[in-house]
């Protein structure tokens, strides 16, 4: 977009957990001369992006991309790695639509429930896996709907200490967790975990990206149903010459290239903190205004804060009010939570500056409520 077009528009600051703010200088990035999708210069930009990607997804194996979001990931997942059965974990509304995405590919199934706003823990997950019918499970890593980050690593570990835990695929849905909140794809030993652009990677929505264990690729060789354009046997195979099996997402991969870099230099580890700080400055602040948590504070997110609506405010109203400033944050997801909660998401590109300004906004409608 030029510079005339965009300052036609009105900024609107997004605090939504997705699509959330993008920076001026990677809406830039998109603005790069178009190239061949067969060209050198393209196969350069892909060959360059692949070790950055690794880094971020802390893994020496291959990170894919495809042009959509992480929902495609979804069923490429139960199309590539599951056999016999999957065992999906439900904790929120995220959760149960990968499970409406198991029921359309035809796979079986069970669901093992945890209650919203709680965690999804080791223990129940291990006495359902014992059983031996089950050859993947599928859980999220970090679900918006409730604002609640899944303690993957213990579940993976777990998961791995049971007799046949080898032959269980671990398939993680970390769309909106994956370089905000802690994700360590190869020390966790985790065999796909998956992430959309428009989350903590502060990029416009139109990628999604997704490691994947050789473990699961020797598996998804052997399957069939694996679909076409999910398929990430054929993803693998133009990965592994620096090409994609349809027209690259060029204006995607030169933000993502440019954003890579920003990441990189921040440090990973530092990004993870940062994430953590902002998380713990959000809650301290809602707290100091009356409102609670929604979900089990021991799991907060570090990308997305869900304060539980004590104060029985218009939420409606609020974001109203907030746009005035420039500003917006997002009510609580479905049906089940709109109204009775609301969500500021402190993910990607986000600072603790710019959620000084969104507490100080939501000071000046709190009271101007008071006062009215």
């Amino acid at each position: 977009m030029s510079d005339s077009v965009r300052n036609s528009q009105k900024r609107i600051k997004l605090f939504l957990p997705g699509p959330v703010e993008v920076l001026p200088e990677i809406l830039e990035a998109q603005t790069g001369w178009m190239i061949g999708h067969r060209m050198p210069e393209a196969l350069e930009l892909i060959g360059r992006i692949k070790p950055k990607l690794q880094q971020v997804f802390l893994t020496e194996q291959r990170v894919l991309f495809q042009s959509g979001t992480g929902s495609g990931f979804w069923e490429a997942a139960i199309r590539c790695a599951v056999d016999k059965k999957v065992l999906h974990c439900t904790s929120g509304a995220f959760s149960e639509k990968w499970v409406k995405v198991t029921d359309a590919v035809g796979k079986d199934h069970d669901v093992l429930e945890f209650e919203w706003g709680q965690p999804v823990l080791p223990e129940p997950i291990i006495e359902k896996l014992k059983t031996g019918e089950y050859d993947a499970l599928a859980v999220v890593h970090n679900e918006t709907s409730t604002g609640v980050t899944n303690p993957i690593q213990d579940i993976a570990a777990a998961v791995r200490s049971l007799p046949n835990g080898q032959d269980i695929m671990i398939l993680v849905d970390s769309v909106s967790g994956l370089s905000g909140a802690e994700l360590r794809f190869d020390d966790w030993d985790l065999d796909m975990a998956f992430c959309s652009s428009q989350k903590a990677f502060a990029m416009p929505p139109g990628l999604a990206m997704c490691a994947v264990s050789e473990r699961v690729m020797e598996k998804a060789k052997t399957l069939k149903g694996r679909g076409y354009y999910w398929d990430i046997v054929t993803l693998a195979k133009s990965y592994d010459t620096d090409q994609t099996p349809n027209t690259t997402p060029l204006p995607m991969l030169y933000a993502l290239d440019v954003q890579l870099d920003r990441m990189l230099e921040e440090g990973i580890a530092n990004r993870f903190a940062r994430h953590i700080a902002q998380r713990d400055y959000v809650i301290a602040e809602g707290n100091k205004r009356g409102f609670e948590l929604y979900g089990h504070p021991d799991y907060s997110s570090p990308c997305v804060t869900n304060f539980a609506n004590t104060l029985d405010i218009d939420i409606s109203a609020l974001n109203k009010f907030l746009r005035t400033k420039e500003m917006i944050l997002s009510n609580g997801y479905g049906a089940k939570l709109k109204n009775k909660a609301f969500r500021i998401s402190h993910m990607g590109d986000i600072y603790e500056s710019d959620l000084a300004e969104l507490f100080a906004a939501i000071d000046e409608f709190l009271g101007e409520g008071a006062s009215g």
